[in-house]
């Protein structure tokens, strides 16, 4: 699947998605031990917002920057969390200043990025994050690139597409970032997600 359809099918998919996610669990948790390694005020953006519900929602005592690839995610974080700034964009080439982040939340998110592309979307983390600026990101354990059909129940198609952990270390490692730890997660829809918090250094 081309970019195009990838997000042809988020607009489609986005109200589905909101309805059958979860708003809590382990992962979410997450959110609250990254806000207390922040500074007072931090600017965080949420990459692959969607419906905002699950990570945009839980930043509290931040500044939120939605990002999303789908206008219909969008509207539904524009009600769901309607402090937060709202931007339509594709990761690999973020609308945001260099240096105007204190962290990034992408959650199931960089997984709708073709491998090629991965180092271009770590590279925009770090152009956009402040020196010393947080990544928490899910991460694929092993490497597949794959097209799934009839996802969430509909007859929409979904891309996912990691190149594994070991690769993706090394690709946050070549865009100035240090990975301070990894957890795998139990995720409420009942299987265990993988974790990276990683620090821009470089």
């Amino acid at each position: 699947m081309d970019r195009r359809q990838v997000r042809e099918s988020w607009e489609a998919l986005s109200e589905t998605y909101a309805r059958t996610r979860p708003t809590d669990g382990n992962d979410v948790a997450l959110l609250d031990e990254l806000v207390e390694l922040l500074p007072e005020d931090a600017r965080v953006l949420d990459v692959g917002c969607g419906d905002g519900q699950r990570t945009l929602a839980n930043l509290d005592g931040t500044e939120r920057v939605g990002l999303d690839f789908a206008r219909a995610g969008l509207e539904l974080a524009a009600r769901n969390v309607p402090v937060a700034r709202l931007v339509q964009g594709d990761m690999t080439r973020l609308p945001l200043e260099t240096g105007s982040v204190d962290a990034i939340t992408a959650y199931h998110a960089v997984f709708h990025v073709p491998q090629a592309d991965h180092p271009d979307v770590y590279r925009e983390f770090a152009r956009v994050l402040r020196p010393g600026g947080l990544v928490l990101t899910t991460v694929g354990g092993s490497r597949y690139e794959t097209v799934r059909r009839g996802w969430l129940g509909s007859d929409e198609r979904m891309f996912f597409s990691t190149p594994g952990r070991d690769r993706t270390r090394e690709q946050l490692r070549a865009a100035g970032f240090d990975v301070r730890w990894e957890r795998h997660v139990d995720d409420p829809l009942g299987s265990a997600a993988l974790f990276f918090l990683a620090e821009l250094t470089g």
